[in-house]
């Protein structure tokens, strides 16, 4: 018998503002977004090249730790790229927060890091 599979997956990230969020990966990061849940908006779920991301709201912004505030230089998302150049140029040209420019690190990927409006590591690797 088939064990059964794994088809996606998101990772969630607690935010001040979802949809100022939600705007800031729409418009710099180039994800889209078909709603949002709640009044005010609470929760949303983006997606970009089959991928998701989601976004929930917290009242209490002591909640909102990125992880390198715990652990030195660790992202709170990775997400693996087919061209990490074409990518940043991309995110450059948009106007995201870079957090570390385009780099060939010594674990085998040429990446760089955004950072969200909460504060968030984001990276985008691409394996060598």
């Amino acid at each position: 018998m088939d064990n059964a599979k794994i088809t996606g997956s998101a990772p969630i990230l607690l935010v001040k503002d979802v949809e100022k969020s939600a705007n800031y990966y729409r418009d710099k990061v180039g994800f889209s977004y078909d709603r949002f849940w709640g009044e005010p908006p609470g929760f949303c779920i983006l997606h970009r090249n089959g991928f998701n991301l989601m976004l929930s709201r917290v009242e209490d912004e002591r909640h909102i730790v990125p992880h390198y505030k715990v652990v030195h230089n660790m992202w709170n998302v990775y997400f693996w790229v087919d061209d990490a150049k074409k990518f940043y140029d991309e995110l450059v040209a948009s106007g995201a927060e870079i957090d570390y420019h385009l780099e060939e690190k010594d674990y085998g990927c040429l990446e760089f890091g955004i950072q969200d409006p909460d504060g968030y590591d984001i990276a985008f690797g691409q394996e060598l």
